[in-house]
């Protein structure tokens, strides 16, 4: 056990340090422009990490499908299991919903993957991240602007680049060595650069509403792990893509969310915000929890 527990500090211990430096460079006020580089991570540095890892062959072409889909079967039972709850509790599922069915996977989820279970894992967690980051710039922004618009799906670099990494697993070729190179440098500013966005828009969220934040992050716990067993078991996950798919499963509600809450349905985004930094917290407390006695 307490090799165990020094495993598990060793992998979210980096994050949590890499959290607060964005953290405190909020709070010392220090020019840093989270939608610049917001676009330089969604338009360089996701999809260079992409074709850098799947490329070079840490997952097999049919299992990265396989997570890929399993993948969009998550997000649709957190959507059925919450659009259901928000009814029950009388929340209007334009503000909240979007913020309840996509995780925190990148910012938080990869380097977790990455740091617990190595490459491999981090191959496995990008086919979760491909998945998330479409549903982000599609459902996330419809569902709180009320209207849809396929426009926005065409126009993310990260799904071009998962295409082209299929089609290259698919067809078993490589990429040219200085391109791999290449790509492997700008995928690596996605992982640091995503912590300290994190940490820097969590310390300039504004806390109220703290009682729902507090129990709808309750029950996205309890939905998340329901949604990992049942997933894990109809799949047959085992090994290292059960362990990462559950982590992913379990990461908090995506900071990217808020934004277009924030834009169009200014009632309740500090409802959004609480929801979104308790949310945050918790999974600090139930990562350790889920690594030492369930993956």
């Amino acid at each position: 056990m307490e090799t165990l527990f020094i495993h598990v500090t060793n992998v979210l211990l980096p994050v949590l340090l890499c959290v607060l430096v964005g953290y405190g460079l909020a709070l010392f006020k220090t020019n840093f422009d989270t939608k610049t580089v917001g676009s330089v991570v969604g338009n360089v540095g996701y999809p260079t990490l992409i074709l850098s890892h799947l490329t070079a062959k840490h997952i097999s072409f049919g299992a990265f499908l396989d997570v890929m889909a399993a993948a969009a079967v998550m997000i649709l039972c957190f959507g059925v299991i919450a659009f259901a709850f928000l009814k029950i509790i009388r929340k209007p599922a334009q503000a909240f919903l979007s913020p309840m069915i996509l995780n925190n996977v990148g910012n938080i989820g990869l380097p977790i993957s990455l740091l617990a279970f190595g490459n491999e894992g981090m191959a496995i967690g990008l086919a979760v991240v491909a998945v998330v980051i479409a549903c982000i710039f599609t459902i996330g922004m419809w569902i709180p602007i009320g209207k849809v618009s396929l426009r926005d799906l065409i126009r993310q670099p990260a799904v071009y680049s998962v295409v082209l990494a299929l089609i290259l697993m698919g067809t078993d070729t490589s990429l040219p060595a200085p391109i791999a190179s290449c790509f492997s440098i700008l995928g690596g500013l996605s992982i640091p650069l995503m912590l300290l966005t994190l940490g820097f828009t969590l310390a300039t969220l504004r806390l109220a509403g703290i009682i729902t934040g507090a129990y709808l992050a309750v029950f996205h716990i309890a939905m998340a792990a329901t949604v990992a067993y049942m997933i894990t078991w109809l799949f047959g996950f085992t090994g290292t893509t059960r362990g990462v798919f559950i982590l992913m499963c379990l990461m908090p509600a995506s900071v990217a969310t808020y934004l277009w809450v924030e834009r169009y349905q200014k009632d309740y985004a500090s409802d959004v915000a609480s929801y979104i930094m308790i949310s945050t917290l918790l999974t600090i407390a139930v990562v350790p929890l889920a690594l030492t006695f369930w993956i």
